[in-house]
């Protein structure tokens, strides 16, 4: 498959961002944690050049705990603050607190040294489309401080949220770069959903996704569909899973259109289990 995805809106964002960037004192980007290094933006490191960083692993509960420990250092070894979460859930809050604190301690003992006392840290939210974001701000700010959505690039314009007493976050949409190098990383976000799939062919994404599962985890296409995954082609393995659950055209034949729906919603949803497709150093992938 090739696959190419940036909306016009986004060069503007790109540009918005680059003077926006001048106002915080802090970038926190979220990746998803079942790909971080594919659902990372090649742009933000030079954008945020001078600035604190955390790095925020969303989804983590849909990814190998195994693997997340794994990034975490990895991210880590590079000089970022990293925290895993779930964007959904609040109870991080005060670990989050304590990264941006240590990602900001030099501006924030600059501050004291003037006599500064207790100005809010100014961050800036970014990531790749449908990361999480959105959900990032309504679950932390308590609110629905932003407006939420599945659909990559739902979020509009820019705007302030008061996190608490310590902390102010500038929502920024996604930017996801004009051109995939590497036509991995975007089978990569295409299976995350990162990628609109309106304009993808969803039969040979899905069979593609059959074909990667089958080769970092054996078995479960088997376990999970009761289907042989040995020398088959990516197309017979959708196949097999439409016929398996019963995916069916009114006349009885095999409709890989449902069947690929079927397989992405629960490969996205988790109903698959924690899978990272992704792992640092040598691009090993991990169940």
């Amino acid at each position: 498959m090739n696959i190419q995805w940036y909306p016009g809106h986004m060069t503007k964002a790109k540009r918005a961002m680059k003077e926006d960037v001048k106002l915080v004192d802090l970038v926190i980007e979220l990746v998803d944690a079942r790909a971080p290094l594919a659902s990372r933006n090649p742009d933000i490191d030079s954008l945020a050049a001078g600035k604190g960083r955390v790095i925020l692993l969303n989804k983590a509960d849909l990814a190998s705990e195994k693997a997340n420990a794994v990034w975490i250092t990895y991210f880590e070894s590079q000089g970022f603050q990293v925290m895993k979460i779930d964007a959904r859930a609040k109870a991080t809050l005060k670990q989050l607190n304590a990264l941006i604190q240590e990602a900001c301690k030099e501006k924030i003992e600059r501050d004291r040294r003037r006599g500064i006392l207790n100005r809010p840290v100014r961050a800036m939210v970014v990531g790749i489309p449908n990361v999480g974001k959105s959900t990032f701000i309504n679950s932390f700010a308590g609110k629905a401080a932003a407006k939420t959505g599945n659909k990559p690039g739902v979020t509009k314009g820019n705007q302030w949220i008061r996190l608490n007493k310590q902390v102010e976050l500038l929502d920024t949409p996604g930017i996801l770069w004009p051109k995939f190098e590497d036509q991995r990383v975007g089978l990569l976000l295409a299976f995350l959903g990162s990628i609109n799939d309106e304009i993808l062919e969803k039969d040979e994404l899905a069979s593609e996704l059959a074909d990667y599962l089958r080769n970092i985890t054996p078995g479960l296409l088997k376990e999970r569909y009761g289907i042989e995954e040995d020398g088959k082609k990516p197309y017979e393995l959708l196949d097999e899973i439409a016929a398996a659950r019963a995916c069916l055209t009114k006349g009885g034949v095999n409709d890989l259109t449902k069947a690929a729906r079927l397989l992405l919603d629960e490969f996205r949803g988790g109903k698959l289990g924690r899978i990272t497709l992704e792992m640092p150093e040598k691009k090993e992938e991990a169940e």
